[in-house]
């Protein structure tokens, strides 16, 4: 289940975790709390949905299909955070994968300042694991990274404040090889990837947490997991082609044959 925004430009949000999820060969499933109009270039608006609405469709999915894991992408404010933070409580859904989706790559807010605290306090104690990238790792842990061992003290208080696993995305470094750091609550595991030297990257948060849900769904263990979305996100971006005038479109389709 990916409880999400939709993107109206296909390259991010619901769109590309149904996409993922169906590379991924598990069945998707979606709850969509906010509408965005938006581009490679822009978000020109964002409508947010009636709470009424999205339990809704929280109620339809779980009454009759059910859910082996869940995503979140962009969930935009407190209330709709609250909200789903209970729904997930209702229905016992485990394998929660929260994507804390904060600003997006054309630099606009997804994530209202006030709705933070919120996601921190209510649904990010509920996940199986939290994927931050650096700025928003910075902003959860109230701290600044500038190596990696800076990111495994702050995947250590993100833990220590949630109680939940912490992946700490390293794409935001400026190096030669991004390293994705793993915290769960005992032990680190890294992650390294080479850098592609690329501008379609469109959507590849939203893309690596719905493989990583969609391998946890699958029955798989969390580092498992991870190793497996990580070699699947690289491939989509290698096979990536621009896609409008902004930031292009990965390839969820690669490994299909």
């Amino acid at each position: 289940m990916s409880v999400a925004s939709t993107d109206s430009g296909g390259g991010a949000g619901i769109m590309a975790d149904l996409k993922t999820f169906t590379a991924m060969k598990v069945f998707g499933t979606s709850v969509i709390v906010t509408l965005t109009a938006q581009n490679s270039v822009s978000v020109k608006s964002i409508y947010e949905l009636p709470l009424k609405f999205i339990n809704e469709q929280f109620d339809a999915i779980m009454e009759d299909i059910g859910t082996d894991a869940a995503k979140t992408g962009m969930l935009y404010s407190a209330p709709v955070i609250s909200d789903v933070t209970e729904k997930f409580k209702q229905y016992g859904i485990k394998n929660i994968v929260i994507d804390p989706v904060m600003i997006s790559k054309t630099n606009v807010r997804l994530l209202r300042e006030d709705a933070v605290e919120t996601m921190i306090t209510k649904l990010m104690k509920i996940a199986e694991l939290i994927t931050p990238n650096i700025p928003e790792a910075e902003k959860i842990s109230s701290m600044k990274i500038r190596n990696s061992e800076d990111t495994k003290i702050a995947s250590k208080k993100i833990y220590e404040n949630t109680g939940s696993s912490v992946l700490i995305k390293g794409g935001h470094a400026g190096s030669r090889y991004s390293t994705d750091i793993l915290y769960d609550g005992s032990e680190y595991y890294e992650f390294p990837s080479r850098r592609i030297n690329t501008n379609n990257t469109h959507g590849t948060g939203d893309t690596l947490s719905a493989s990583i849900a969609s391998y946890l769904a699958s029955g798989k263990k969390l580092p498992e997991s991870i190793e497996l979305a990580k070699k699947y996100i690289d491939g989509a971006i290698e096979n990536s082609f621009p896609m409008g005038k902004g930031y292009g479109a990965l390839s969820h389709f690669w490994a299909i044959k």
